[in-house]
């Protein structure tokens, strides 16, 4: 199973960072863009939910159960979807972020293979572009900086603490400042015919 986590598009709200080099309505096309790309990528090969931070229209195409994420941190609304998930009978569950149009469906396969308790997909940044796990504990996300250099080693060492195995997919990058435009752009994983593209080619960054 894959939960995909969504902030609601609001300009001015979501992927500030982009925005302050595309403009703020901009960077929301680009980021509900980013969201049916990778939709696409998980559907028709995953039973798929879609857990949002608050209410919204968008993504009507997008045909799966919709959930809202709980209060606290990330790591406290991941606990809550994944234990919901394994209770209901899922041997594993998969947690993918929404930052990364041009994620390979190679990489999610590869996220939800291997038999270690919990498997994480390590971003350049330092921190994960998404989570499978097959079992949890409480303190797993105990003491974690999220959006830190920290966060996937920080995760690893307090899954590891709690007794879990831990395995790593394979690397990938999120999209979160101008400059990662450029790099998206000239991806040969970017579906050229996908949502983010038309967005790119409208601020012509992409031929």
């Amino acid at each position: 199973m894959v939960i995909l986590f969504a902030r609601a598009p609001v300009a001015g709200q979501v992927k500030t960072r982009l925005a302050a080099g595309v403009g703020a309505e901009a960077a929301a096309r680009l980021y509900t863009a980013f969201v049916r790309d990778v939709a696409a990528r998980a559907s028709g090969r995953f039973s798929v939910e879609l857990h949002l931070d608050e209410p919204t229209s968008a993504w009507p195409e997008i045909d799966c159960l919709r959930r809202l994420q709980p209060a606290g941190d990330l790591g406290v609304r991941m606990m809550q979807a994944l234990a919901e998930a394994l209770a209901r009978g899922f041997e594993r569950v998969a947690i993918l972020g929404t930052d990364a149009p041009d994620l390979p469906e190679a990489h999610i396969d590869e996220l939800l293979q291997g038999e270690s308790d919990v498997r994480l997909g390590p971003a350049e940044d330092g921190g994960f572009w998404g989570i499978c796990c097959r079992r949890i504990v409480d303190t797993m996300f105990d003491g974690v900086p999220w959006s830190s250099t920290r966060t996937l080693e920080a995760t690893e060492a307090a899954c590891r603490h709690g007794g879990l195995s831990v395995s790593l997919a394979s690397v990938w990058a999120d999209v979160d400042e101008p400059i990662d435009l450029q790099r998206l752009a000239a991806s040969a994983s970017l579906d050229l015919a996908g949502p983010t593209a038309v967005e790119l080619r409208a601020l012509n960054l992409l031929a």
